[in-house]
């Protein structure tokens, strides 16, 4: 019963021609203009993105720390301003390692750095005193507050090839207060653009019908025999790639190690996230 019912409603879409609407409506996705895609520059993802993110949709990056996101992040951006390409990055608690992302081979004169307000103290991310619910006035409701106003207001001026959002070490509570409709409002500001939105979170948030959530796992190795003398040398990321319309549906195994170690190296892999 239930299957005639959904044949009937699918029916009746098609009648008015609002068949778009429907996953079973749409063509398969081949992607064959490069140009609709911002390539991480790492060649198994890339592989697994079939050529990168899409631009004029709202993707993801979501992992734990230590996970190689903001290394993935990083390597992305460095390839899109070597390609001449203006980049954003609202950093919404201030976390980004500017050394590491010249390291990277960002070109710092053509990336946007919008600052946020680092908070920490004795309750961890929340801030001084903070354990309890996110009450409206908490610091870090008030950071993620103007971070999204940024964001926002950077995706209306366009001319961006990549604009992230690091919501990386904002804390879950606080994210899962945003209402859903927030990111619905982003993809509409960049659909039909040549932007591909990016969000860093820990898990994964919201994406467009069209974007792409690439889940990472990572595994950091270390040289040295004592704590307090080692050295990361370098780092092994597992990443799933995953198509709300299964378009796109994959793993990849990347593996970094510093400079020290080898002249194939991702300098950046002393990130910490």
């Amino acid at each position: 019963m239930a299957n005639h019912a959904l044949a009937a409603v699918e029916s009746a879409l098609r009648d008015r021609k609002l068949d778009r609407t429907l996953t079973t409506a749409l063509a398969p996705l081949e992607r064959v203009d490069p140009s609709a895609l911002v390539p991480m520059d790492v060649a198994p993802l890339d592989a697994c993105l079939r050529g990168g993110l899409p631009r004029g949709q709202l993707s993801e990056l979501a992992g734990p720390r230590s996970s190689g996101r903001m290394t993935l992040l990083l390597r992305m951006m460095a390839a899109a301003t070597a390609r001449g390409e203006i980049v954003a990055l609202v950093d919404t608690l201030d976390r980004l390692d500017v050394a590491s992302a010249a390291a990277a081979g960002v070109d710092l004169s053509r990336l946007l750095w919008i600052r946020g307000q680092e908070i920490s103290g004795g309750a961890g991310p929340l801030g001084p005193g903070r354990a309890g619910p996110f009450g409206p006035a908490s610091p870090i409701d008030r950071a993620l507050d103007r971070a999204l106003k940024a964001l926002n207001l950077v995706l209306q001026a366009g001319g961006f090839g990549v604009v992230a959002i690091d919501l990386a070490d904002v804390p879950l509570a606080a994210i899962r207060q945003i209402p859903f409709n927030t990111w619905m409002r982003v993809q509409r500001v960049i659909e039909g653009s040549d932007t591909a939105c990016v969000l860093l979170a820990s898990e994964p948030l919201a994406r467009s019908a069209g974007g792409l959530t690439v889940t990472l796992a990572g595994r950091a190795t270390w040289d040295g025999a004592s704590d307090r003398s080692r050295r990361l040398s370098g780092i092994d990321v597992r990443t799933r790639v995953v198509s709300p319309r299964k378009r796109i549906d994959g793993e990849a195994a990347v593996s970094a190690v510093t400079a020290d170690a080898t002249d194939r190296d991702l300098p950046i892999a002393r990130q910490s996230r």
